[in-house]
């Protein structure tokens, strides 16, 4: 009978893939382990894919108006009296369906959210990267420019960026210019956490021997910090990621209920909360309910997906 330490040479010598290594990996242990973090990410991953398949799952098209009848305006949700099976949680002003409104809705914020998040994301990385790695000049002008930035709210300078873009290009409709002005007004008012984060990290990692030895043996600075440092700064831009696009989702709902978002041709959730407050109080509370019910919801299950990925990345509370 073969001995403990030969099972475990066994064990060691065996090749696994990358499904096997994931599994066994204690990040995955503490998601098995936390109920609530596995409801967040089965909430999370429910909005997404219909949000992906919006166009498929929907009962309706609220963008086709050739199926639009205003006749079917304000019908109270199915379960409620004069409400209709057809309209599960009931029609907005024109006769548009709820839940597939919902559906649109959600794909416009999450896709907003992850552009902007990644937009950020990538500026930040690269700029603390740069400024830790170099430092000098360079690394001192970034960081005065990110705490400049840090003393006003992001839904400002959010505001001010949406401003500036259509007072230059005022030629330009709002509406082509939606989604583009959004992500980089949420993009530009997130990178400062991930470049002060990233260059902390790299002022650590630069004086390291992995990196000395890359040096002496010629790699290019660029090659250095894409290759060797990056990868041990991505702990912490991980879980700063997880929890932006939850505040991306959220200030993209404010700048579409302040009416500098997208417009009502192009729907967001935070555009559907607009369109429903002016019948809250007529008695169509269906309306604006419902969708502020999924942006809490969504919101809510990023934000414990993140605290659990910060949790789960700290070595100390393994």
């Amino acid at each position: 009978m073969t001995g403990g330490p030969e099972t475990q040479a066994e064990f060691l010598s065996k090749p696994h893939g990358f499904a096997t290594r994931v599994l066994d990996s204690d990040i995955f242990h503490s998601f098995k382990q936390s109920k609530l973090t596995m409801l967040a990410a089965f909430v999370t991953f429910l909005f997404i894919f219909g949000a992906a398949f919006a166009p498929w799952i929907a009962p309706h098209d609220p963008f086709d108006l050739a199926s639009i009848d205003l006749m079917d305006s304000l019908m109270p949700p199915a379960w409620e009296e004069y409400g209709d099976p057809r309209f599960l949680l009931g029609t907005d002003d024109q006769g548009r369906d709820i839940l597939s409104g919902i559906l649109y809705g959600a794909r416009a914020s999450l896709a907003v959210g992850f552009a902007s998040v990644l937009f950020a994301a990538t500026l930040g990385i690269g700029l603390g990267l740069a400024a830790g790695y170099f430092g000098g000049t360079f690394g001192t002008i970034v960081m005065r420019i990110a705490d400049i930035q840090l003393t006003f709210p992001s839904i400002l300078i959010a505001l001010l960026i949406d401003g500036v873009v259509h007072g230059l290009f005022k030629d330009v409709s709002r509406e082509d210019t939606a989604y583009g002005v959004l992500i980089l007004s949420i993009g530009l008012s997130f990178w400062v956490q991930y470049a002060r984060t990233v260059r902390a990290s790299t002022l650590v990692e630069r004086n390291k021997e992995y990196v000395q030895a890359a040096r002496l043996i010629g790699i290019p600075p660029f090659l250095i910090m894409l290759r060797h440092v990056l990868p041990n700064v991505m702990g912490p831009v991980l879980v700063i990621a997880t929890i932006n696009l939850a505040v991306a989702i959220i200030l993209e709902a404010t700048l579409s209920f302040l009416g500098v978002g997208l417009p009502p041709t192009q729907p967001s959730l935070g555009t559907l909360i607009d369109i429903g407050q002016d019948f809250l109080f007529s008695g169509e509370w269906w309306i604006t309910i419902f969708p502020g019910a999924a942006l809490a919801t969504l919101v809510l299950a990023v934000n414990l997906l993140g605290d659990w990925l910060r949790d789960a990345l700290n070595p100390k509370l393994r």
